[in-house]
């Protein structure tokens, strides 16, 4: 079976901590795929917000998410303290990489990494725009 992988920078900047919750469990009793997308979309949010931006307002222009990658590296569990290390990277002439790196802060364990594309509109028209410049001086090399 093919396996996605994903080349990460060594460095993600931005740091937050979120907790798994019951909720976010699946019926493996480990935390679920379409829960891990949401933290990871609360660690996104919290990133832009630290730089003053937003999905709806990133300097001037509005994001919507063109893909997403995550490869699996270990379960975690309900009560888990999870790090989500985030940056910019591959950054394109209308869109860019947001990048993730999620481990247990109890032990250190890597359990996922993630990417996912973001494209910047015109938030009149809705057609794609230049990477602000904001956002491109938040990249860091591949």
């Amino acid at each position: 079976m093919a396996r996605i992988v994903l080349q990460l920078p060594e460095s993600l900047p931005f740091v937050t901590e979120i907790d798994v919750r019951v909720t976010d469990m699946n019926y493996g009793a480990h935390l679920g795929n379409d829960a891990l997308l949401s933290l990871l979309h609360e660690a996104r949010w919290r990133f832009f917000r630290q730089h003053g931006l937003s999905e709806a307002d990133a300097a001037g222009t509005r994001l919507i998410l063109a893909d997403v990658a995550i490869a699996y590296r270990r379960e975690a569990f309900a009560g888990d303290r999870l790090r989500f290390e985030v940056g910019v990277f591959d950054v394109a002439r209308v869109s860019c990489d947001l990048g993730y790196r999620v481990s247990r802060v109890a032990d250190g364990a890597l359990i996922a990494e993630a990417k996912t594309g973001l494209v910047f509109l015109a938030p009149t028209t809705g057609r794609p725009v230049a990477v602000p410049e904001q956002v491109r001086r938040l990249a860091q090399p591949n």
